[in-house]
């Protein structure tokens, strides 16, 4: 028979949280954030998938926070493979990147939330509680914006973006191109060749109407050198 005390200690156990994000001072704030509450801890940081796939291999996380930028390549091809591999262990996307351009491919490669970096604090606490309860989090914009698209509202394809015709990979590759990277640096940060970089761009420039490259970096400034 379990004793009072044993019994208080599972249902009082903090809900460990893997945190992934390139950035140090991004690390150490949510780690911060996260760990001035009394149900949830912080088991690990990471700063790239590598280094993610070695913490779930020990740390035993009950979610995983992860950004869509990371050393050495995207978040999204993390949670796939997270999705891959640990099925029934939760993912919130915690982003500073436009939800409207990134949180359908992050729900559709596995994760259960996306959530900005500049929402209140309470709102980030919130989202991790509610994906912990096997919930989904979006914004209440992008609820909206996914339910036209269920229900096939004609609005929905009015306002949808030009670029979700491109895949997750191209889309990483123009978001890079888009914060002045050349198509070496491109090349280096997702671990690729500069060719396949090359081929990426021509596919992008197809699908988007874009006859240069000039035309290329012009366009995708527009969406990732300013904040939106």
């Amino acid at each position: 028979m379990m004793s009072l005390s044993g019994q208080t200690e599972i249902e009082t156990r903090r809900k460990r949280v893997l945190v992934v994000d390139d950035h140090p001072i991004v690390r150490r704030g949510i780690a911060q954030l996260i760990g001035g509450e009394s149900d949830l801890e912080v088991c690990g940081e990471a700063q790239s998938a590598a280094e993610a796939i070695e913490f779930l291999r020990t740390a035993q996380p009950d979610i995983v926070l992860v950004d869509l930028t990371l050393a050495g390549g995207g978040g999204l091809g993390l949670i796939k493979d997270i999705q891959n591999w640990y099925a029934e262990l939760p993912i919130l996307v915690l982003s500073m990147h436009d939800e409207s351009l990134h949180a359908e491919r992050a729900m559709r490669a596995g994760a259960m939330g996306y959530v900005m970096k500049h929402e209140a604090t309470d709102r980030i606490v919130g989202a991790i509680r509610q994906v912990l309860r096997g919930e989904i989090y979006l914004s209440e914009r992008m609820q909206e914006k996914l339910l036209h698209r269920l229900v096939g509202e004609r609005g929905a394809r009015q306002g949808s973006s030009p670029l979700e015709v491109l895949t997750d990979r191209e889309m990483e590759v123009f978001e890079l191109v888009g914060r002045g990277q050349s198509t070496r640096e491109v090349a280096g940060h997702l671990c690729l060749s500069v060719k396949t970089i090359e081929t990426h761009i021509d596919h992008i420039k197809t699908k988007l109407g874009l006859d240069s490259g000039r035309e290329l970096v012009r366009f995708s400034a527009t969406w990732f050198m300013e904040p939106k």
